[in-house]
């Protein structure tokens, strides 16, 4: 897929959005990869930290949006530990989460749940995926 790179494009509204949602500075990043090194969910993830933030730095949040990889950051963050210039990616993928959310509803539909499964749930969980997968 070839894209034509703009500085409307590289500064549109959604990566503004995601700066504002998260208080980080995307260009701050120089994608060294630590983030992606040091996450312990990348295996399951389709796009690497690195390139959810080099995707967002271009402009591409559409792709971004469709990941699956905002969903599967646990936000522990390990990669703000590691990163040497100090850009939180949990409260960015955060941000991409409520983006998404915004535009397109919920990511899970609770109520699709069977009762007995919810009842497995731990309460941690349950909580959190209330706060991340929900508007």
């Amino acid at each position: 897929m070839r894209v034509k790179l703009s500085a409307m494009r590289v500064r549109n509204e959604l990566v503004r959005r995601i700066e504002e949602l998260s208080g980080q500075d995307l260009l701050a990043c120089y994608q060294c990869g630590k983030c992606s090194a040091g996450c312990p969910a990348a295996f399951a993830m389709d796009l690497l930290p690195s390139q959810v933030i080099r995707l967002v730095q271009l402009g591409l949040v559409e792709e971004v949006l469709n990941a699956k990889t905002p969903w599967f950051c646990a936000a522990c963050q390990t990669c703000y530990a590691r990163c040497p210039k100090g850009v939180d990616l949990s409260r960015i993928m955060e941000a991409i989460r409520e983006i998404a959310l915004q535009e397109r509803g919920d990511y899970l539909v609770i109520e699709e749940i069977p009762a007995e499964e919810l009842a497995e749930f731990p309460q941690l969980a349950f909580i959190s995926g209330f706060r991340k997968y929900t508007a």
